[in-house]
C-alpha cells in the first residue's frame, strides 16, 4: 500500500491516544475560546433573514424526505422565496439555543465547536441582490461580502459542478474553533460535522421543492480566492449547490 493511501486511513482512524497526558490543550491551558462566527464588521451591509421562529411546516414526513433525498444536478430557471433562502441558511449552520461561549445548532458537531463560517452566493433569491454573502449564524443574518452575479468565476472554482443554481452555500473551515480543544484529533471531527451540516441541507431543500448536490472535488486555490481566505487559517472545505429542479 502506498504511503499516500495510509496517510488517508490513518486519518479515518480514532488516534484519541494523540492527546492522552502530557499534551494539553489550549482550553485546558486557559485560553480564550475562538468566537463562534466573524461577526458583523463596521459599516458591513447586514441583510436580516426571515427568523426561524416564523418559519412554517413545510414538505413530507421525515420518512418522506429521507425516501426522495437524492444528489440533483439539473436545475431550472426558477427563484427561492427569501423566506426558503432563509431556512436553507439556518438549517446549514443556524442556532437553535444561542450561550456566551458556545451553541447548539441545527446539527451536532464535536464538542459544540461548529468550525465552519457559512458562505451563500444568492444568484436568484426574491427579495435577496445578486452576490456573494458571509451568514452570521449569532444574528441569523447575511453580510454582504460583494455585489455581483460572478457565477461563472464561482462555477470554475467549483469545477464546473453548479449546474445553474439559484444559490450556492459554502462551508469554510476555521479549525483553531475545534483545535482549542481536540487539537491533534480536530481535523477527523471538522470533516464528520461538515457531512452533518451538508446533510441537514440535503434534507431542508427537499422539504422546499429544491435540489443540492455536494460538492468535494473543487479547485481548492480558486475557491479560497473567490471568498476572500487566507487558505490557511479559513479555507473551503465542502459546497451545496441549490437550485429548482427538472426531472432528471
Amino acid at each position: 500500500m502506498s504511503e499516500t493511501y495510509e496517510t488517508g486511513r490513518n486519518f479515518l482512524r480514532s488516534n484519541w491516544s494523540l492527546i492522552e497526558d502530557p499534551w494539553k490543550s489550549d482550553q485546558s491551558k486557559g485560553v480564550p475560546a475562538p468566537a463562534q462566527e466573524e461577526g458583523p464588521r463596521e459599516g458591513e451591509r447586514i441583510l436580516p433573514l426571515v427568523p426561524a421562529s416564523e418559519f412554517k411546516p413545510r414538505g413530507g414526513s421525515l420518512l418522506d424526505l429521507l425516501r426522495t433525498r437524492k444528489s440533483r444536478r439539473k436545475y431550472t430557471d426558477g427563484y427561492l422565496t427569501r423566506e426558503e433562502f432563509s431556512f436553507l441558511c439556518w438549517a446549514a449552520a443556524g442556532i437553535k439555543d444561542h450561550r456566551p461561549k458556545f451553541s447548539f445548532r441545527t446539527y451536532p458537531s464535536g464538542g459544540a465547536r461548529h468550525p465552519f463560517d457559512l458562505f451563500a452566493f444568492a444568484a436568484r433569491v426574491e427579495g435577496v441582490e445578486p452576490g456573494l454573502y458571509r451568514y452570521l449564524p449569532v444574528e441569523h443574518a447575511l453580510a454582504l461580502v460583494r455585489l455581483g452575479d460572478d457565477s461563472h468565476a464561482l462555477g470554475e472554482a467549483l469545477c464546473g459542478q453548479d449546474w445553474n443554481p439559484a444559490a450556492v452555500l459554502v462551508w469554510a473551515a476555521v479549525p483553531y474553533r475545534t483545535e482549542w480543544r481536540y487539537g491533534p484529533v480536530s481535523h477527523k471531527i471538522i470533516a464528520l460535522d461538515a457531512g452533518h451540516a451538508c446533510q441537514n441541507v440535503y434534507l431542508a431543500c427537499e422539504a422546499v421543492g429544491a435540489g443540492t448536490c455536494a460538492i468535494g472535488a473543487y479547485d481548492q486555490e480558486k475557491l479560497d480566492a473567490y471568498l476572500g481566505l487566507d487558505g490557511r487559517d479559513r479555507f473551503a472545505l465542502y459546497a451545496a449547490p441549490i437550485g429548482r429542479f427538472s426531472s432528471e
